[in-house]
């Protein structure tokens, strides 16, 4: 051998052999493969934690939901008592078909048109009511029971309103708020041929304009 050939192989760099390449690239994956672990590790964490935050925070509602479920349901409003009268007479509006009325009826004898002690009251609230709204009018219905003509009973009627409404100008009430108009026997408040409901019939009714 030329020794001038074995000193240029000493001095250039070390051959390493197939084995060593090997373990080398086989270390590198290694370590890559453990690396690529840990990170998807930790990312998997951060979700998990993302994810009880997100529900825990859906259980707990809105200040303005929180609100408007435990705000009490306001109370109706009460509606007003009807007396006695009143709910005698929308009981009659069904049948007669007229328009209510906040007032009472006048009640009448029979055959008669003056007024009785208990139709001065309800006048006299009546026209407490007029004298207090100056712009309202009001209309006198003259009312009779089925029993006699249809003619008498249109004069009968017609006298009965008009009594009325001379007793409320006497408390003060102005003419030209009220007028007056009778229906006779036509319009009953009640249908039934009974002493009781003649009764009721022989009425003046008011109707506000």
């Amino acid at each position: 051998m030329v020794p001038g050939a074995l000193t240029a192989r000493r001095i250039g760099p070390p051959v390493m052999s197939r084995k060593g390449r090997y373990f080398m690239c086989s270390s590198s994956w290694k370590y890559a493969a453990l690396a690529f672990l840990i990170v998807a590790v930790v990312a998997t964490g951060c979700s998990k934690k993302q994810t009880v935050k997100s529900d825990a925070g859906a259980g707990v509602p809105a200040a303005g939901e929180a609100a408007v479920k435990e705000a009490p349901a306001s109370a109706a409003p009460a509606e007003p008592v009807m007396t006695a009268k009143q709910a005698e007479a929308a009981r009659g509006v069904a049948v007669t078909e007229e328009k209510s009325s906040p007032f009472a009826d006048v009640r009448f004898d029979f055959d008669k048109s003056d007024l009785r002690d208990d139709a001065k009251k309800t006048c006299q609230e009546v026209a407490a009511y007029m004298k207090k709204n100056a712009g309202a009018k009001l209309l006198v219905e003259g009312h009779c029971d089925e029993r006699g003509t249809a003619e008498y009973n249109m004069a009968l009627g017609d006298r009965r309103a008009t009594s009325v409404k001379n007793y409320l100008v006497s408390l003060g009430v102005p003419t030209t708020a009220l007028s007056t108009v009778s229906f006779g026997k036509e319009r009953p408040l009640d249908p039934a041929n009974t002493e009781d409901a003649w009764a009721k019939n022989r009425r003046a009714h008011f109707i506000l304009k």
